[in-house]
């Protein structure tokens, strides 16, 4: 329903077009006493998505107003829904206090004010948040230099502060945001794959360089952002962007957020999109945890724990340092008798200090958000005083640091927040009593008065009762009259003409009366409420600013949530099952009795005595840097395959392995294709599909890398398909060097072991018995004899008939092919030797002098003299002098 004109509307409704204008995407909840109310295509809209009534407010210009509303205490829980349907929700506050008692009535609706504009990308609130998820604003920007193919990214997590940028070419742009995984994102739409349509917000034009510098550099309050860091433009207006964007949707204020830190792609091991879908990492494709790779590894107590355990798992890590830097962390943990068992005993009281940081810096802060930052620094020392007995010359250095980051780092804040905060907290600050008693001497008075006034209250009823005669009279408060004496209506009639009292209100059942005491009572009780709840709402802000002023806080937040992730990876590590596994700079690769830790997990969850997970090596040393695996399917391929890649996503993570051992060469790029799905949406088969991810992986992979394939080539005519994989796994064996796992039906392809050299034959073990076949899940050296294709189909209960038939004609297509092979190219090259197909050579070739000095030289190592002795030398050896 297009929205109608706001011509000739009712003073209330021509204030909510005017704030419907300025955000005329968003719904917009309209402040009505204790309801936000949503009215014309927002009512019917919300109505529908939240499944309540929609009814009808009065008219406009003749018509029924559609009209629907939700309790505002109750908003969180009907915001989250519709947010979680890709709505944004305007929400317009009464910024002007009703006429008190007695006070002159307001003429015309009260004023109102978008005070907030809630989007996927901008939630503080824990019942609107993951409390283990990072929850991301991601902006994109194009480079202003025409020629650069660079786009800037930059990316904040509102809830904690959290604010980073990045410079990526633009093809490597999928692969950052499948990382990231961003709740809401800022881009022109035509820079972001059609996946992410359904995040993106709507559309803003990126500033210019000028203006986004200086936006950035405002935000803060530096002259330059310079000041900031080394930004290229294209990070620089992403930063804009996105800042611009979290400032709009605060109503002008803007939450305190860390300075821009530049993350490069560097030291990260690079996982494409298809490979992150492939692996179930961080969720699975129907956005559960539970079967993903972190809900089987994580051991972590606290929010900000399973966040960054969740980071380090979607970033593993190329540099073998910091790799064993994190190993060494959780060692020692786990080497120290009863410290993990103390330090979890911590860490499960400690509540979530980044997002109650980021509540208050929002101006959304609740009494419980200043216990939780009493809490978390109570913690600190806690831990400090726990670790620190057990430290000497020999502890790891991510422990000492971790120690020091957290010792005694905002102690003065600490004692202000346990002398003031209320040991029993309520919900909302309008709910009052947060504040401890004994801390302010002038909040104690008026809290006195008040709660005396109560008591002289209380005792006045009996004596009232006892004077009038009347056994249940009450003294009661009611909203619009104060404290009045309710006795039931007969009585009333009766005390009506008693001089002392003051007829107010009567009803069927009841008759109210004051006198001039409890009227002074009511006002004295009034009046000291107020004060008391003003004093303590500014006490409140006071603390609040105090935290904000207190720096160390984020160092304490991260502190904590590493001292939890490290933890948790000892627990792993605890049973023995799990192994430390030995990373190293070189290209070695061998697992010792691997497994795959999602399924041995659902295995154990399934209570089954028969469940057990079969553990499989996987060795691709150098000399054999390639395995050809062929096997029936059911057997276990994929597992085996799938459990090869996550080893190398725990391992580079800094995470244990679930084997009994491992030594890995660090991995640049991870690529796993197993499996097949299409995506018809956009006009992609399953074979095109395959072909676009086999495409990536030929044209990005290198000698460090780890390819696990599956399949290539099924999805097409058998001899397209057999020459696609053929071709594929010569490519990887010979010109890229890739580590490589290349599970194939295609059991022609075993005959290339004889030609490439570092090419290792592997199979899944099957046993044949009384005429069943079962599949032993267990990798061992050799080639399939045959595909056990005729098998799988009858368990899965094909019918006998069918089953018998597809037997027959099986042997017959199998004698028929045996007779054409000899004529066909691709197999004469497998049988004669003199056309070897993209034979290698055993052993490189050894280079030259000329290419060993072009290698040497470092030209931004080079004066402009010794550039010109370089240049004469490389002519020498050109020439053959110097060889």
């Amino acid at each position: 329903m297009p929205l109608p004109t706001a011509e000739n509307a009712s003073p209330a409704m021509a204030q909510w077009f005017d704030l419907k204008h300025q955000e005329p995407d968003a719904l917009l909840f309209f402040r009505m006493g204790d309801f936000y109310e949503l009215f014309f295509s927002d009512a019917q809209a919300a109505a529908m998505a939240l499944d309540i009534a929609l009814t009808a407010r009065g008219t406009h210009q003749g018509e029924p107003i559609p009209m629907c509303g939700v309790p505002v205490a109750a908003a969180p829980a009907y915001l989250s829904r519709l947010i979680r349907r890709g709505f944004r929700v305007a929400v317009a506050e009464q910024t002007q206090t009703p006429p008190k008692k007695g006070e002159k009535p307001q003429k015309g609706p009260l004023s109102r004010a978008i005070v907030r504009v809630v989007t996927p990308g901008t939630l503080t609130e824990d019942e609107l948040l993951e409390a283990g998820r990072a929850n991301l604003l991601l902006a994109i920007a194009r480079s202003p230099e025409k020629r650069a193919k660079t786009v800037g990214a930059a990316w904040i997590d509102i809830s904690t502060g959290a604010f980073e940028t990045a410079s990526v070419p633009e093809p490597a742009l999928p692969e950052l945001m499948a990382r990231l995984d961003a709740a809401e994102i800022l881009s022109e739409p035509d820079l972001i794959p059609p996946d992410y349509a359904s995040r993106l917000a709507p559309v803003a034009v990126p500033p210019t360089l000028d203006s986004a510098r200086t936006l950035v550099a405002r935000a803060y309050g530096v002259a330059q952002i310079d000041a900031l860091g080394d930004f290229p433009p294209e990070q620089a207006i992403a930063c804009a962007m996105a800042l611009n964007y979290v400032q709009r949707s605060q109503a002008g204020a803007l939450p305190r957020l860390s300075r821009p830190i530049p993350q490069g792609t560097d030291g990260v091991l690079g996982i494409d999109p298809a490979t992150r879908a492939s692996l179930d990492i961080l969720r699975t494709r129907d956005g559960e945890t539970k079967h993903s790779l972190l809900g089987a590894v994580t051991r972590t107590a606290t929010a900000a724990g399973s966040r960054l355990l969740a980071q380090w798992l979607a970033s593993p890590l190329t540099d073998a340092t910091a790799i064993t830097d994190r190993q060494n962390g959780w060692l020692w943990l786990q080497s120290i008798p009863g410290l993990s068992g103390a330090l979890g005993d911590i860490l499960r009281r400690t509540p979530d200090p980044a997002r109650a940081l980021g509540r208050i810096s929002a101006g959304r802060g609740q009494p419980r958000d200043l216990a939780a930052i009493r809490d978390t620094l109570i913690a600190a020392n806690d831990i400090t005083a726990l670790f620190q007995p057990a430290c000497d010359q020999n502890t790891p250095t991510l422990i000492r640091t971790l120690t020091a980051g957290l010792y005694g780092r905002a102690d003065t804040l600490l004692e202000q927040l346990q002398a003031a905060v209320a040991e029993t907290l309520p919900a909302r600050i309008e709910d009052g009593g947060f504040i401890a008693p004994g801390y302010n001497t002038e909040l104690d008075r008026y809290r006195g008065l008040r709660d005396e006034s109560r008591r002289i209250i209380a005792a006045m009823q009996g004596e009232l009762s006892e004077k009038f005669g009347v056994s249940n009279l009450k003294i009661k408060h009611h909203a619009q009259l104060g404290y009045v004496i309710e006795v039931p209506s007969a009585a009333g009639t009766k005390l009506r003409d008693n001089p002392e009292l003051s007829f107010r209100q009567g009803t069927a059942s009841l008759a109210r009366f004051s006198t001039e005491e409890l009227a002074g009572l009511d006002r004295a009780i009034l009046e000291a409420a107020d004060k008391a709840a003003t004093l303590e709402r500014r006490i409140f802000a006071e603390l609040c600013a105090r935290i904000l002023q207190t720096p160390a806080l984020d160092d304490v937040a991260e502190f904590l949530a590493l001292a939890d992730v490290l933890r948790s990876c000892g627990l792993l590590a605890e049973g023995g099952s799990w192994c430390r596994p030995t990373v190293t700079d070189g290209t070695e690769f061998s697992l010792v009795a691997c497994r795959h830790p999602v399924v041995e997990a659902a295995l154990a969850e399934s209570g089954s005595a028969d469940a057990r997970f079969i553990p499989n090596d996987c060795a691709l040393p150098p000399e054999h840097r390639a395995m050809l695996l062929t096997g029936p399917n059911m057997a276990g391929k994929s597992t085996f395959l799938r459990q090869t890649a996550l080893a190398v996503i725990l391992a580079q993570a800094g995470l244990p392995v679930p084997a009994k051992s491992a030594q890995i060469g660090v991995v640049d790029r991870l690529f796993s294709r197993v499996g097949g799905a299409d995506d018809l949406a956009r006009g992609r088969s399953t074979f095109m599909v395959e072909m676009t991810e086999t495409a990536a992986i030929l044209n990005q992979a290198g000698p460090k890398s780890l390819v696990v394939v599956d399949e290539i080539g099924r999805g097409t005519a058998t001899l397209d398909g057999l020459s696609i994989a053929w071709a594929t796994l010569e490519a990887l064996h010979t010109q890229l060097g890739s580590r490589t796992i290349f599970a194939t039906h295609f059991h022609e392809l075993g005959a290339l072991t004889e030609f490439l050299p570092r090419l290792a034959p592997y199979t899944m073990a099957v046993k044949e018995w009384r005429g069943e076949v079962i599949f032993q899940h267990e990798v061992r050296p050799g080639a399939a004899r045959k595909s056990w294709g005729l098998h799988v189909a009858k368990l899965a209960g094909i019918p006998a008939s069918v089953v018998n038939r597809a037997s027959r004609l099986l042997s017959q297509f199998e004698r028929e092919q045996a007779e054409a092979r000899s004529s066909l190219p691709l197999f004469e090259a497998v049988t004669e030797p003199e056309i070897p197909p993209a034979p290698e050579p055993a052993a490189p070739p050894i280079p030259t002098p000329l290419e060993d000095a072009i290698r040497a030289l470092n030209p931004d190592d080079l004066s402009p003299r010794d550039a010109l002795d370089a240049l004469y030398e490389l002519k020498r050896l050109a020439s053959g002098n110097g060889t």
